[in-house]
């Protein structure tokens, strides 16, 4: 029987969502919980994509498939009950065999969280802490620049080998709430580094070290062959998956 999981975690003590050797990862510890559940046998989890080391979830979504019969609502339980803290199940039902995760996934929503008031302890995990003044206007209006279908080899890691760096954004925005920022992004796929590369460039134009027109230079270079300095971690975070 295959099911569909919704899931949250806070990112900071893990090395991303994707099983590595002798490292503690969010996939890691889902496919141990669900081994154990469906009678010891392995037991495979795949997700919609892969975040990397610090960065959180709001709804992650995933399927896998169980041998066991068991009810939804049992089985969250069971779950929530052999997780640690720092993930936690929302739902899990049961859906059709063909559900893929990533393949069908139409459209995912990023957040990057920004504070450019006084440094904040209490939320340095979830915030990037950039305690500076940042040119808004300058902001919203080079955003924009980044919506609609382009090439974004020259905003990925050069650890992403894959061949098509081809993705479309749908929608941006800017939110405002006193001295934290909100940094929107809704796409129909994110790679490696991307956000947090897009975001690091957005922060040195809002502070006068590029311009505007950099962006869409940038978008049109198609290589990774400038240096962009990419946002912390912390501050982001992956708000929701839709199909």
């Amino acid at each position: 029987m295959r099911y569909k999981m919704i899931f949250s975690y806070d990112g900071t003590m893990f090395n991303g969502y994707q099983v590595q050797k002798e490292k503690r990862t969010i996939q890691e510890e889902l496919e141990k919980a669900l081994t154990y559940i469906n009678a010891k046998k392995k037991t495979k989890v795949t997700s919609s994509g892969r975040t990397d080391r610090k960065v959180h979830a709001k709804m992650q979504v995933a399927h896998f498939d169980l041998d066991i019969t068991i009810t939804d609502y049992k089985l969250k339980r069971a779950l929530n009950s052999l997780l640690p803290e720092d993930i936690h199940v929302i739902s899990v039902l049961k859906t059709s065999s063909d559900f893929h995760a990533r393949y069908m996934v139409k459209s995912k929503e990023y957040v990057y969280t920004l504070n450019l008031g006084e440094y904040n302890p209490i939320e340095r995990n979830y915030v990037y802490q950039y305690n500076r003044s940042l040119d808004i206007s300058t902001l919203q209006q080079s955003i924009k620049y980044f919506e609609g279908t382009h090439d974004f080899r020259a905003f990925i890691s050069s650890e992403d080998k894959r061949e098509n760096t081809v993705r479309t954004i749908m929608k941006t925005d800017i939110l405002m709430d006193n001295d934290i920022i909100r940094i929107k992004f809704i796409g129909d796929g994110f790679m490696k580094y991307q956000v947090r590369n897009m975001v690091g460039l957005l922060i040195e134009i809002a502070s006068g070290k590029k311009r505007i027109e950099d962006v869409e230079r940038l978008l049109l270079l198609k290589q990774r062959k400038e240096a962009i300095k990419t946002a912390p971690p912390e501050g982001l975070c992956l708000e929701k998956v839709n199909y």
